[in-house]
């Protein structure tokens, strides 16, 4: 079982002028640090350490067959874009959106068969299943101000060490008492 992201946000849930004023940064020459490393790095932190997605993007669950249900990470999720499958004679095929539920109101989703129905045969191989869904809150503004709250203090941090901070070491923030303002939007399964 992975998880893929296949379309990245086209926003992240704080911009670079916000970024800017919290870190008191006037000039340019620190801008494609910011929007290249250190706002991403954030935004990936935070969807890290709740088990959701900020911004709208696409995912993809890759499973070897049809389980009982399936999980879907990312919340809050907003719709299914397809399940394929390859069937019993190594062929891909779409399943019928009408035989599966989208459960998108539990956190996090869940994916069932609908009344009456069953899962198909797959091929017996490794990644016979894919799963394709869009989720996270929206645009910027839909993002609750807690995370962008986080965002901010994180985006403080590293920028503070920027010279010396790698990417790795930019999704690995220290634990500090403001990651308390993630817990009431983590995802637990």
């Amino acid at each position: 079982m992975a998880y893929k992201i296949i379309t990245q946000p086209t926003v992240e849930p704080v911009t670079l002028v916000e970024a800017k004023d919290h870190c008191r940064v006037d000039g340019t020459e620190m801008d494609a640090l910011f929007t290249n490393v250190i706002i991403p790095a954030a935004r990936q932190s935070a969807e890290h350490e709740m088990g959701r997605a900020l911004c709208t993007q696409t995912r993809e669950l890759v499973l070897d067959a049809f389980p009982a249900d399936f999980v879907l990470e990312g919340a809050p999720i907003q719709s299914l874009v397809s399940i394929k499958y390859l069937d019993s004679a190594g062929i891909e095929q779409t399943l019928d959106p009408q035989d599966v539920i989208l459960d998108n109101d539990s956190e996090p989703g869940y994916v069932s068969l609908a009344y009456g129905k069953g899962w198909p045969e797959t091929y017996d191989v490794p990644n016979a299943v894919r799963v394709r869904y869009i989720c996270g809150y929206g645009n910027a503004a839909d993002v609750p101000a807690a995370i962008k709250a986080w965002m901010l203090l994180a985006i403080g941090t590293m920028a503070a060490q920027a010279e010396t901070m790698t990417q790795k070491q930019a999704t690995a923030l220290p634990d500090r008492f403001w990651h308390r303002l993630l817990d009431p939007f983590k995802v637990y399964q």
